[in-house]
């Protein structure tokens, strides 16, 4: 299998438990990385026959302007769509990080990773 990856695509959006974090905002990280049998494309050269990250980057920002209390709910959203929308994903995995979260320390990042497999 193959993979196509997106990393670090930076959005500000307004997630979390508390009023605060809704109502301000805060910026996050989000990578995707998708398993598919990418040798038709390699063969053809043309972006019908591969994952177009253009259409990953798409649902990330959409699905991430939706409030979410939980990063987990944000990243089970963005796979149900990879899945929905591009047939050839066999596999995927997403992170979704918060930056600088309000936890009450020196922390860069809290960072949540769910995989998923296509269902037959």
């Amino acid at each position: 299998m193959d993979k196509v990856k997106v990393n670090n695509i930076r959005v500000y959006a307004h997630h979390g438990c508390l009023a605060e974090e809704t109502a301000i905002g805060s910026e996050y990280l989000v990578n995707v990385a998708v398993d598919a049998d990418l040798s038709k494309a390699s063969v053809s050269d043309k972006l019908s026959d591969t994952v177009d990250y253009v259409h990953i980057n798409r649902i990330v920002k959409e699905e991430m302007k939706i409030p979410s209390k939980l990063l987990e709910h944000i990243g089970k959203r963005i796979l149900d769509r990879i899945f929905k929308e591009i047939a050839i994903v066999q596999k995927a995995e997403v992170e979704v990080s918060k930056i600088n979260p309000p936890i009450g320390g020196d922390v860069e990042k809290v960072t949540i990773v769910l995989k998923q497999k296509r269902k037959k």
